[in-house]
């Protein structure tokens, strides 16, 4: 019998990554020296589930390099390995390794056999070792002798009968290989019942109509045996008794609440001349592995796990839709002007349940922020290793919620920024201690909802920027003159610029000058932005502020000549009308408004995309300040219309990529309106004006 587990795989690899991420978190929480029996079951259990669930799907090298590795974690349970950084290292490694081969699998690709081997070597290699070499001499001498009748191993008889429920093939789970896992542990026995089998044209071949009575022979306890059922332990009903004990007590795991109750046996009828085990069968086929040279794995998930509470509110919405859509009906079957007001009153609730509707099913692509955050705990532990560092990092706002496609395309992001604030950040612990500063410097990652949309603050109590530095740089690359005096603020913008860079030395971590401009580049592209603060001898701190979805944004309609176009709210500063004698010309190419202390260039959008019929004369129109990349500019419009939400469709996909306008939307009139780029039109304004990066602003005079 074939059985089709396509459809559970892509459940495996995700069970198996968040088993990792458990490993991961659980290994950085253990201390030196200190046995943490909590913990330590749980680096068990991920790896034991992972190597159970490539059992599954044959794959056998994951299965024998999970394999020792569980049996040095099983070693360390029994208190046979002491907790050292080295034993954590290598345990670390391990779980690299491990993702390394899932996703190797996942994508049909190669790994890295070399890596696999040496990790492989290092853990015969410490299994191999005789415990006393891991012990301290002082410890040894003090041992206790023990007489060697007690160190003789107790083979027990045990009798286990096994009824799983009929689905469990199709999650995935195959009872043949949970019993060679058992004949690891001794000899097995095994008896099948095939008294449940239907007639032949009622079986379901995906259905299992057997159960299973085994008698099994180990030295191993009752809890080693529950651990390799605990795959299926809510797909089964378990009954594990051993044999010829004056206090027979039988463990029976009740499916339905999880709980497990203890039922008391006085006898157990024996069981013999049972069949050998049935050799397993393949149940699919291997995947063919590709040879893919430099393919970039990666572990983003095409599902997301969905609370009940978030379907039920579903539900409840789509019932009161179907109650106003009745409604509606009911009104316009024998429609006449008496109704009018009850039409008003349907439609009205009709926006409302389209409104919840719309923020309810937004809220399924939903997922917290901590699932970034939590691959900080070990990027921080294995960069201050390598830096010299003490580091310690806090993470707070974890459950802030991001949308799904945000969260993925703000990781490489946020790693630089990490990086960049272990590397450039965060001194030395000897370079603290001069400074009067604690040893271990200190890095937050927080973040929080503000005014519509998520804040993601990077904090760090280093030294903070050298503005010395910084401004020598931009003089030698040709941004500012020697003479130009501009503010400490306007020096932290250039380290976003490409090219940039303090470092004098090019290593791993820093001074190619790439980074911090792709970091903004990114962040740009999800509607987003970054801004720095940095005190001398203090530290820094990047604030990112993003929209919660790329799917719909809060925009404000403004009409040039006869077209309507949409900003993004969170791009406006303000709307003012202009005052002639506030305007002055930069150059003769660039005309400047000055706000208060500010100074603005003016973009004509009526020039910029070439539109007749419009207002020309900039006291007759409006100038709505916006600002995108940290960069402030003045938009001329004929006039501002309303403020709503706008539903985000993909310009690129459906026509080409035009710079200045990130997508396109259909509004209530069923016209087309172009969402504008506040960052993109700056571009386009510098290169159709030819104007400089920065405005010399002590070169601007107004009469």
């Amino acid at each position: 019998m074939t059985i089709d587990l396509t459809q559970v795989r892509g459940l495996f690899f995700e069970e198996s990554f968040e088993n990792l991420d458990i490993m991961e978190s659980s290994l950085l929480d253990l201390e030196i020296e200190t046995f943490d029996e909590e913990l330590i079951n749980n680096i068990f259990r991920a790896a034991h589930s992972i190597k159970g669930g490539a059992g599954i799907f044959q794959l056998d090298d994951i299965v024998t390099f999970a394999h020792n590795a569980e049996t040095l974690l099983d070693e360390i349970r029994e208190k046979k390995h002491t907790i050292s950084q080295t034993l954590i290292d290598l345990l670390l490694g391990v779980g690299d390794i491990l993702r390394m081969m899932l996703l190797a699998s996942k994508d049909e690709v190669t790994y890295d056999a070399e890596k696999v081997q040496i990790c492989q070597n290092e853990l015969q290699r410490i299994l191999a070792k005789p415990v006393s070499e891991e012990i301290p001499d002082d410890i040894v001498q003090t041992e206790i002798e023990v007489p060697d009748e007690t160190e003789k191993l107790v083979v027990k008889k045990w009798h286990i009968e096994f009824k799983p429920e009929l689905e469990i093939l199709k999650t995935g789970n195959d009872p043949i290989n949970l019993f060679g896992e058992l004949q690891e542990l001794g000899e097995l026995e095994v008896e099948v019942n095939v008294d449940e089998i239907p007639n032949f044209v009622d079986i379901d071949p995906q259905l299992c109509y057997l159960t299973w009575e085994l008698i099994l022979h180990t030295s191993a306890t009752q809890s080693d045996i529950e651990e390799i059922f605990e795959w299926v332990i809510d797909e089964c009903e378990l009954d594990i008794t051993e044999f010829n004990s004056d206090s027979s007590k039988n463990i029976k795991v009740n499916t339905e609440n999880q709980e497990r109750t203890e039922i008391v046996e006085n006898t157990t009828p024996e069981i013999e001349n049972l069949p050998d085990i049935p050799a397993p069968e393949n149940i699919t086929e291997k995947p063919i592995i590709k040879d893919v040279a430099n393919k970039h794995i990666q572990s983003n998930t095409d599902s997301i796990r969905v609370g009940i509470d978030k379907i039920d509110n579903l539900i409840n919405i789509v019932g009161e839709l179907v109650i106003t859509q009745s409604m509606l009906d009911q009104i316009g079957e024998n429609f006449n002007s008496s109704d009018i007001c009850q039409l008003q009153d349907g439609l009205a609730q009709l926006e409302r349940n389209t409104r919840e509707l719309q923020e309810n099913i937004m809220r399924i692509r939903m997922l917290p922020i901590s699932f970034s955050f939590n691959r900080f705990p070990r990027l921080v532990h294995d960069l201050s290793t390598q830096l010299g560092k003490k580091v310690e990092l806090v993470l707070s706002g974890e459950n802030t919620e991001l949308d799904k496609t945000v969260l993925e395309k703000m990781s490489d992001p946020l790693v630089h920024l990490v990086r960049n604030s272990l590397d450039h950040g965060i001194e030395l612990p000897e370079q603290r201690k001069q400074a009067s500063k604690p040893e271990v410097g200190r890095l937050h990652l927080n973040a929080f909802h503000q005014g519509g949309s998520v804040v993601i603050q990077i904090t760090d109590d280093g030294a903070g920027f050298d503005t010395e530095k910084i401004r020598n740089k931009a003089v030698q690359k040709g941004w500012i003159t020697s003479e130009e005096v501009i503010t400490e603020e306007q020096l932290h913008e250039f380290i976003f610029q490409p090219g940039f860079s303090t470092s004098e030395e090019v290593s791993d971590l820093s001074g190619r000058g790439v980074g911090m401009d792709v970091v903004r580049r990114n962040i740009r592209d999800l509607g987003g932005s970054i801004e720095v603060k940095s005190t001398v001898g203090e530290g820094s701190r990047f604030t990112i502020r993003l929209p919660l979805t790329l799917a719909i944004l809060d925009g404000q309609l403004v009409r040039v000549g006869k077209e309507i176009f949409v900003l993004p709210l969170l791009s406006i500063i303000e709307s003012l009308r202009v005052q002639n004698s506030l305007v002055n010309s930069f150059t003769g190419a660039v005309e400047i408004y000055k706000l208060r202390d500010d100074y603005i260039p003016i973009l004509r959008l009526y020039k910029i995309f070439e539109l007749e019929d419009t207002i020309t004369k900039l006291e007759q129109g409006l100038l709505v300040i916006a600002e995108g990349d940290g960069q402030k500019i003045g938009l001329f419009v004929d006039e501002l219309l309303s403020q709503q939400q706008i539903v985000i469709k993909n310009l690129e996909n459906n026509y080409k990529k035009v710079q200045g306008v990130s997508g396109a939307t259909i509004l209530g009139t069923g016209n087309v309106a172009l969402i504008l780029d506040v960052t993109g039109l700056i571009q386009l304004f510098k290169n159709k004006t030819k104007s400089p990066t920065h405005l010399p602003l002590g070169a601007i005079r107004y009469e």
